[in-house]
Formats: C-alpha cells, sequence, structure tokens
C-alpha cells in the first residue's frame, strides 16, 4: 500500500456537530483543514444520521398513524421515509466541506501527540497539524448480557431497520432513549414492556412529572416493569424470551437501551498522551483542552451531556481558543434545556424544587395538569391533553428556577423558558405576558398563577 503525508492547520476527527462547523468555519478563514471519518454514512454525524434527526422522523411517522393501518407495512414506509430524508442530510453535509477540506474515508489512530496516521482504501495518509480536534461520537452501550448477539436483539441504531416489525417489543433500559423508542413502538402498534432497572421511572424528576409520565405510559398500552434485572436473552421458539431473575417476557425483538460508550478504545489516544477517565471519555478542562496542548476533545467523547446543541456550543468554545480571546469555556453554560420525545415530549430545564432547595433557595413551586389549563386549549384542538406542567421559582427574588413541561410543543416551550432563566426573568414577567392565541405558551397565564410555598 502507498503511504502518503499531509500538513494541516487544523485536522478534525469525526464528522459530528462540533468538528465539520469547527472545520468550515476555519476552512473559510483560509487556513488549512482535513477531515477524517471512518464512515461515510455518518457524514454529518450522529445526530442526524442515526439519532435526533431519524428517530423524531420516525416519532412524527408513528404520532400519524392509523388504528387500521397494519403495523408492519406502515413501519416499513415510515422507514422508507426516514431513509430518503437522511440521505439527503448526509449528502448536504458532505457537500457542505467538499472542496473547501481535505476529505478522508477512513480510520484515524494517532501516532503521536500531533500525528495522526489514516487508514484509507488508497494507502495510508500520516497527517501532522497545530491544531486536532477529536470528535468521535459515542455508540450504544453494549451490556454484559448473554444473548446480546442474537438475530433480533436491537440498538439504537439497529431497531431503526428492523425486519421484520416487533409485534412483541422488549425495552431494556428506562434512561430517555428506552423512554422514547418504547413510546414510538407502541405507537407504531407494538406490545412493549419497558424493563426498568430501578424502582421507578424518572428518578430525579418531581413525583407528579415521573407518575404522570407513567400513567401515559401505560394507558397508551405499555407495559413498565421496575426493579427487572436482566439475567439473559434466549432464543424461545420464533422469538426471543427475555430472562429476568424470577420469570421471563417472550417477545418478538429486544432493544438495548442501556446507555452510550465513546469511541476512544482505538485511536491511540495512550500513544498521543492524551488522558481518558475509567470510562473511556477524553479528560478535558472547561475550555476543552485535552493533557496534550493544542489537541481538544469535542462532542460526546468529552463526558459533558451528551446533546447536538452542547457539541454546536462546544465548537463556539474551541473557536474561541483558535481566533478569540479564549474566555468562552462550559461554566459559560446556564439553564441548559432538554426534551425527551415521548408523546408528548417531556422538557426540562434548570432546577427541580427539591435542588433549588438543596441550593438555599426558598421555594415557590407550581404543578397543573395539562387538561385543567383552561388558558391553554391547543392541546385540545390538537386532541393530545396529557402531561403535567411545573415551575420553580426562587420566593426572594421571584425570579424562574426551573421548569418541567409534559405537554405538546414543550420542545419549543422549554426555549423561552431557558432564556428567561437566563435572563433573570420574574415569573411575573411571563404569569402576565401577552401571547398569542391558541398557543402553548398561554399555560404560562395560568400556571404560575398558582405558585406557592414548595411541600404546603
Amino acid at each position: 500500500m502507498t503511504k502518503s503525508s499531509l500538513d494541516v492547520d487544523l485536522l478534525v476527527i469525526g464528522w459530528g456537530k462540533a468538528g465539520k462547523t469547527l472545520a468550515k468555519r476555519y476552512a473559510a478563514t483560509g487556513k488549512s483543514v482535513a477531515l477524517v471519518e471512518r464512515d461515510p454514512a455518518m457524514y454529518g454525524g450522529t445526530c442526524i444520521n442515526v439519532a435526533c434527526v431519524p428517530t423524531k422522523d420516525l416519532v412524527v411517522s408513528a404520532e400519524a398513524r392509523r388504528p387500521d393501518d397494519d403495523p408492519q407495512t406502515y413501519f416499513t414506509e415510515s422507514v422508507a421515509g426516514r431513509d430518503d430524508l437522511i440521505g439527503k442530510l448526509n449528502a448536504a453535509n458532505h457537500a457542505m466541506l467538499d472542496g473547501q477540506a481535505t476529505l478522508f474515508d477512513g480510520e484515524a489512530r494517532f501516532t503521536g501527540p500531533k500525528e495522526v496516521t489514516v487508514r484509507t482504501a488508497d494507502g495510508d495518509v500520516v497527517v501532522t497539524a497545530q491544531t486536532i480536534v477529536v470528535g468521535t461520537g459515542a455508540i450504544p452501550t453494549r451490556p454484559d448480557i448473554p444473548g446480546i448477539d442474537l438475530p433480533g436483539v436491537y440498538d439504537s441504531t439497529t431497531i431503526q431497520h428492523a425486519d421484520p416489525f416487533p409485534h412483541r417489543l422488549a425495552v431494556i433500559g428506562g434512561g430517555f432513549i428506552g423512554l422514547e423508542f418504547a413510546s414510538m413502538f407502541a405507537q407504531f402498534g407494538s406490545e412493549v414492556t419497558l424493563l426498568d432497572a430501578g424502582p421507578a421511572l424518572l428518578p430525579h424528576a418531581e413525583p407528579i412529572v415521573a407518575e404522570t409520565v407513567t400513567d401515559v405510559l401505560t394507558r397508551r398500552g405499555i407495559t413498565v416493569r421496575n426493579n427487572a434485572e436482566i439475567r439473559g436473552i434466549e432464543q424461545s421458539g420464533d422469538g426471543l424470551r427475555a430472562q429476568l431473575a424470577d420469570d421471563g417476557i417472550d417477545v418478538d425483538a429486544v432493544l438495548l437501551a442501556v446507555g452510550r460508550t465513546p469511541v476512544t478504545a482505538d485511536i491511540g489516544l495512550d500513544v498521543a498522551g492524551i488522558d481518558t477517565d475509567a470510562k473511556g471519555f477524553v479528560r478535558v478542562d472547561n475550555r476543552l483542552r485535552t493533557s496534550v496542548e493544542g489537541v481538544f476533545a469535542v462532542g460526546d467523547i468529552n463526558g459533558g451531556p451528551q446533546f447536538t446543541y452542547i457539541s454546536l456550543d462546544d465548537n463556539r468554545i474551541v473557536w474561541d481558543q483558535l481566533v478569540g480571546d479564549g474566555t468562552r469555556t462550559t461554566t459559560d453554560r446556564v439553564a441548559v434545556p432538554n426534551t425527551t420525545f415521548i408523546t408528548p415530549p417531556l422538557s426540562q430545564v434548570g432546577l427541580t424544587p427539591a435542588q433549588a432547595q438543596q441550593a438555599g433557595h426558598d421555594v415557590l413551586y407550581a404543578a397543573k395538569p395539562v387538561a385543567k389549563i383552561a388558558t391553554m386549549p391547543r392541546p385540545k384542538i390538537v386532541g393530545d391533553a396529557e402531561g403535567v406542567i411545573t415551575f420553580t421559582v426562587d420566593a426572594d427574588t421571584r425570579k424562574v428556577l426551573g421548569a418541567t413541561l409534559f405537554c405538546i410543543d414543550s420542545q419549543e416551550l422549554v426555549n423561552l423558558v431557558a432564556l428567561a432563566i437566563r435572563a433573570g426573568v420574574t415569573a411575573d414577567e411571563l404569569l402576565n405576558g401577552i401571547w398569542t392565541h391558541p398557543s402553548s405558551t398561554e399555560a404560562l397565564n395560568e400556571v404560575l398563577a398558582e405558585l406557592k410555598p414548595y411541600g404546603s
């Protein structure tokens, strides 16, 4: 095989949100940039190819399914639509950098602190760079469970092309990935059993939120089994049997949703002198600098929150190191929202009332079921008045400290609340706000009017 070399100003390993954005911006300044991606199916990164975008596309399809639609046929058509969308996004992401940066399809491995060997189909290329950004992402965790290699055992990536459609599905894991897929496949027509190792779903949420989510999932046909200890998976007739400590569940397929593992094991970080923690995440400071000068770690591999919008902010922090004054850090992040895309979506930002009390606040709290919010007719209009909305407020300043929004449109509404927290807006300003009608934002006019001392 041939071997060649290349020296660039910036080398990006992994085509995720932070890496691709940095590559494009830096190339636009006239700097030389190279980007390495080991799998052409991942141009653009995890989010657009196997995670956020394709799964939410499937969620929307599942929500639109009518009771008379055949689950197998409908799922097959939905997957085809998903694939068409992702194919276009994948190609657009490649076109975004093609001609602006040197692009490699291949495996990258550090052979020194500032040297990476890229194994391509045309031979090895030794790439040296003044700055290296590592953003190789994360993959579904493979737990040490007997039988996980059996046909019909999926992870969050492979189940998006499950074939045949699983009419009976066991989901192992009650985190946000497990909840999303359990909700999705129940609406596609699966008989879903959610196996959660803990005593209750959403252990860190307010009790009323956890109880409401569990109630909604259960009424939509999902069997929730807590304290579920998985002993193994075995073949059983034409399907599978998920063996628990005390009994077993016969299903057509099993989804493993027990977390994600950073892709750092086989890229030579030890050779470069880049430190990792016990779980394989790259150790970084609050400016995303690794233990090697000039090498940054971005996205899912640096141990921070695994959201694509955090990866986008990682890009801003590294960009500030490259061309700015270097003052931007991860500690600047305040009131970062998150959404779990069950139906309706579950969104949260800031502190729960218990957390606020632990932080020394005197807390005001309000919680109201969506179906009882008279000023919020939109959920009833669209036919989904499930859920509950809560607010946590500082009793002295009346500033908003946090909120949980389990309702339609919550993935949008939570951004307004996050901005209010960052800007120091009081609950009264939101309570007395003039909002469009009918909209989900109108809930603020009613829920915040019911603030009371927490625990009263």
